[in-house]
């Protein structure tokens, strides 16, 4: 048996150049079999921002870096995505629901979940270094992934330091991640 608690730690209102901010800082905590000590601890940075407005300019797009020694290509679909939702307790429709992400949120089609890159980001570093002991794990999303096409993740290792990323189809970087390794 697993028992996640999720906290509140911090909420903080910041203005930034697209308008007002509000950032939250989640603490989970995931318990096996009613232990008392967690098994998992993670803090969840959300940021919070009122809807695009006509005429608002989004950052130029980055480039994912090339040539990484471990990349494997994932193919999204409606049912990875909808599973994704129902095992993460995830609701909301821009994840499952084609219609109401493309009709009423203006999307050109399903996002990928950001923890779901995530996931495959660790994993990929699972497929390459299965006996890696991780210390840490840090992820950003910096673009959305649609289902419409393959996307990529990537990574190489530095030392202790194993930097993991995933690119849409055209090459486009849209989430960056640092492992760090015990030792």
């Amino acid at each position: 048996a697993v028992e996640r608690r999720s906290t509140i730690i911090d909420v903080t209102r910041k203005d930034g150049r697209t308008g007002p901010l509000v950032f939250v800082k989640v603490l989970h905590e995931l318990r096996c079999n009613g232990a008392a000590d967690a098994a998992l601890v993670e803090f969840h940075d959300i940021v919070y921002r009122g809807a695009r407005q006509p005429g608002d300019v989004e950052p130029p797009p980055v480039r994912a870096a090339e040539g990484a020694p471990w990349q494997r290509e994932i193919v999204p679909d409606d049912v990875l995505l909808f599973r994704y939702s129902a095992l993460t307790f995830n609701g909301h429709r821009i994840h499952y629901d084609r219609k109401y992400v493309t009709e009423v949120e203006g999307y050109p089609g399903l996002i990928v979940h950001g923890p779901l890159i995530a996931t495959l980001l660790m994993d990929l570093l699972r497929r390459n270094m299965p006996e890696a002991d991780v210390a840490s794990f840090r992820f950003k999303a910096v673009r959305p992934t649609f289902d419409l096409h393959p996307f990529r993740v990537s990574g190489q290792r530095d030392g202790n330091t194993i930097k993991l990323w995933a690119q849409d189809h055209e090459d486009w970087l849209t989430m960056d991640a640092i492992a760090t390794l015990k030792g």
